[in-house]
């Protein structure tokens, strides 16, 4: 009969922690779907403002040269406009995204701890590449997003380094017990 409730408890403890799962993932990705219409929203001034485009565009300028009308405009370059320039809802963009993807990485590697580390320093290096790609703007909106790609990245990476001495030590104790 002991045994019986031990498998019980695990069942439920189970269901809680999908629950807490789905419940984390539906608040972020809402999150993450509300911003992402805002900062859209808010990107899409650039076409009231033809003296930034030459600044302001790179992914229309990377696909199809110089802009020369508004309909030129790629739709990706709105989020750069906002990002530069009102960087509330790209920020909350970025952090849910992030928030998404660990989640769903520690969701799925909870097993494997090695490759929860391995992830963390590959997402860490990721933040950082991005921070290096912002680092240079002269826009308020820019030195934040330096800072939250350098912290996230910062964070992201120790993290991984926690996980994997964990592990270290672990294997350590098995060998000394042994």
């Amino acid at each position: 009969m002991l045994v019986f409730k031990k498998q019980v408890k695990y069942y439920i403890g189970g269901h809680l922690i999908m629950i807490r799962f789905v419940l984390q993932f539906s608040v972020s990705i809402t999150l993450l779907l509300f911003s992402t219409a805002f900062a859209w929203f808010e990107g899409s001034a650039i076409l009231d403002n033809p003296w930034e485009w030459r600044y302001s565009t790179p992914f229309t300028q990377l696909l199809y040269g110089v802009v020369n009308n508004p309909s030129d405009i790629s739709q990706l370059d709105y989020f750069v406009y906002a990002s530069k320039f009102q960087p509330t809802f790209p920020i909350i963009m970025i952090l849910s995204s992030l928030y998404l993807l660990i989640l769903i990485g520690c969701n799925i590697l909870k097993q494997e701890k090695n490759w929860l580390a391995y992830y963390l320093t590959f997402l860490g290096g990721g933040l950082f590449l991005f921070s290096y790609f912002t680092s240079n703007s002269p826009t308020v909106g820019g030195h934040i997003l330096f800072s939250i790609f350098i912290i996230s990245g910062l964070l992201c990476v120790s993290a991984a380094l926690i996980i994997y001495f964990q592990i270290l030590n672990r294997i350590k104790v098995n060998k000394v017990t042994n």
